[in-house]
């Protein structure tokens, strides 16, 4: 599969920049020790591989998911093979005491990337995982990097998310309160973070699921008035790492793509996608034409051969964003250092009065063990004043 010609493009985005930096990224990721949190997730594995084939002195890889970090081990040592640093990974959830028991026994890293999130709109659906969203993306990010400064790391790097400017869901909410939360703490130790466009193909995301659609002879459904930017799963892995190494206190780097030449529906990915395997896309009308495409076509191995049932619909779920943007009216940006790398040089103005509340306020509803929705949306409020949130009843697991 063409990823550059899906998302319509005929280069990789930071290949200039990369070129340009080289030596320098080089030689900084040789003579340091790296720590990568949630580094078995799509961009996580990127971010390991770009670290891992500069040669580390160490690179240690945590993640909760011990399948994940197989296959990356599996990967890296497939198309990369084998470096004289101290290479491992460990299967642990960063939240538990057990963590903290690594990080006591070693913690001496000079870069700790902290990759892990629960980033799916979907997540919106019930205040549990919501509530998940909360300890993942903003109170383990405070703890690692309260782990970090106490060993002395020379610098943070946290992922944020597109999603952050200007939010209408609770997960772009979720990842602003940490970008408030990383401004504080920027006080005391250099952190950097950035602003990503989608990842093409990236563990659960749409796309992803086209392969599994076709995988199970399914129907590939797609909204058709959803615009989004893409990137890469290298060029995810190369923002972060050029963020994280060559990015000043504070910075938020975004990757440089134009509205006019990048912007693509859904759907017109989809086309794109049944195209490059060889399929035409035949529309249905609903759902459940889609699904009976493959029973009423059984014995017409033709349409089987040449034909991909689709269903193409406007959105009309929870939390989702008519357009991607990765600033916000009012901050101060950097377009001049990199050629197609955009910076916010971030001064994000927050009240420590109320960053303090509100951790408050969710330590009081973890210890009572019951909230509901209404709960979560209200306190985001309560930080993000203009948070407009876009609740419509209706969310991602009620659709195909």
């Amino acid at each position: 599969m063409d990823i550059l010609k899906l998302i319509g493009r005929n280069r990789f985005l930071f290949d200039l920049d990369i070129d340009q930096n080289e030596k320098l990224l080089s030689q900084k990721v040789e003579s340091s020790h790296f720590l990568v949190i949630g580094g078995a997730g799509s961009i996580g594995q990127a971010v390991s591989k770009e670290i891992f084939k500069r040669k580390p002195k160490k690179l240690h890889v945590v993640d909760i998911s011990e399948n994940n970090l197989v296959e990356m081990v599996r990967d890296i040592r497939s198309s990369l093979g084998y470096i004289d640093g101290d290479f491992r990974t460990f299967a642990l959830d960063i939240g538990s005491p057990i963590y903290d028991a690594f990080i006591d026994a070693d913690g001496e890293y000079d870069y700790v990337l902290n990759l892990s999130a629960l980033k799916h709109v979907r997540s919106e659906k019930d205040p549990y995982t919501l509530m998940r969203m909360i300890e993942v993306n903003i109170l383990n990010t405070l703890k690692t990097i309260s782990q970090s400064k106490i060993n002395g790391v020379k610098k943070y790097f946290c992922v944020s998310t597109d999603k952050a400017a200007n939010p209408v869901n609770m997960m772009g909410a979720s990842k602003r309160i940490m970008e408030l939360f990383l401004m504080r703490e920027s006080k005391n130790i250099s952190i950097s973070t950035a602003r990503f466009a989608n990842v093409a193909f990236s563990d659960g995301s749409l796309l992803h699921g086209f392969n599994q659609r076709i995988q199970k002879r399914q129907p590939i459904v797609a909204p058709n008035d959803i615009k989004r930017y893409f990137v890469t799963p290298q060029e995810s892995g190369e923002l972060c790492l050029m963020s994280c190494l060559l990015g000043e206190n504070r910075d938020i780097f975004f990757p440089k793509l134009s509205e006019k030449l990048h912007l693509t529906t859904f759907a017109e990915i989809a086309v794109n996608y049944l195209t490059q395997l060889g399929y035409e896309p035949y529309i249905c009308e609903s759902e459940e034409k889609a699904r009976q495409f493959f029973k009423t076509n059984t014995q017409s191995s033709a349409s089987l051969d040449h034909y991909w049932p689709c269903y193409f619909s406007q959105s009309d779920t929870t939390g989702e964003k008519d357009f991607e943007e990765f600033f916000m009216e009012g901050e101060v940006l950097d377009f001049d250092r990199f050629e197609n790398l955009g910076i916010v040089k971030s001064s994000l103005l927050y009240n420590e009065e109320k960053l303090n509340w509100f951790l408050s306020k969710i330590e009081v509803l973890l210890e009572r063990k019951r909230w509901d929705k209404a709960d979560l949306v209200n306190t985001f409020r309560e930080l993000l004043p203009a948070f407009d949130h876009k609740e419509k009843g209706k969310y991602l697991d009620a659709k195909m």
